[in-house]
């Protein structure tokens, strides 16, 4: 489905807005799941709360994976992303943030885009209020991405970041990579090499992965427990 011409607002070279009433029934079914997660006691812990739009991952159970993918395949939030990035659109990751203060604090450690495993490096964030449906979402360019940027948004409230790059970039998959090197290091409880690709508009143009990551662990039974000796 086609977004509506005046779905995507305040166009500038590296930041494009999507207007509230676009997206607003697609983010107001997330409302309920990401309030009941900020309530939780204790809280999910953050790497629970990465790839939450990945059906086929640990995440799925912990919210309703498929509503968030509804929003970030939503065609007024893709178009927004390929206003800065071209026509050639995938959706590699997401991760929800109980309180937007934690983003920030990831801008300013230089963190956004170490990670990626696009080669060359390029794409889009968007950033959206899981619990206010009537601010709609801001995407911006991936070497803009500031903490000015989220600045709309309460500090104490969650945030979903959305992750896309172009489809003219290669998602990198060896696990020697440098970016998935880093993230060993500074999280080795979040592992990017096999996660699941979807192509959200356009052509891959890099011929990319997008068979690995769409399959759930298989099932095994648990073993016998051991026996005491006696």
């Amino acid at each position: 489905m086609a977004a509506a011409p005046d779905a995507v607002v305040a166009v500038e070279r590296d930041r494009a807005g999507v207007d509230a009433a676009a997206i607003r029934d697609a983010v107001a079914a997330l409302q309920p799941i990401v309030a009941e997660l900020a309530r939780r006691a204790p809280p999910p812990r953050p790497e629970r709360l990465s790839g939450v739009h990945n059906p086929w991952g640990h995440a799925a159970t912990i919210g309703h994976a498929w509503r968030f993918l509804d929003l970030c395949e939503h065609a007024a939030v893709v178009e927004a992303v390929r206003r800065l990035i071209g026509d050639d659109v995938i959706l590699w990751d997401t991760q929800l943030h109980l309180a937007a203060a934690d983003y920030v604090r990831f801008l300013e450690e230089g963190r956004e885009g170490r990670y990626w495993p696009a080669e060359p490096l390029a794409g889009a964030v968007v950033l959206v209020a899981p619990l206010r449906p009537q601010d709609g979402a801001h995407a911006v360019a991936l070497e803009s991405v500031a903490p000015r940027d989220v600045a709309g948004f309460a500090a104490h409230e969650p945030l979903l970041v959305v992750r896309y790059q172009p489809a003219t970039s290669r998602y990198v998959r060896d696990p020697r990579a440098p970016c998935h090197r880093a993230l060993m290091e500074d999280n080795p409880l979040l592992n990017h090499v096999h996660r699941p690709l979807w192509l959200v508009h356009g052509q891959d143009r890099a011929r990319n992965d997008f068979v690995t990551g769409f399959a759930p662990p298989v099932p095994r039974w648990a073993g016998h427990p051991a026996k005491e000796s006696t």
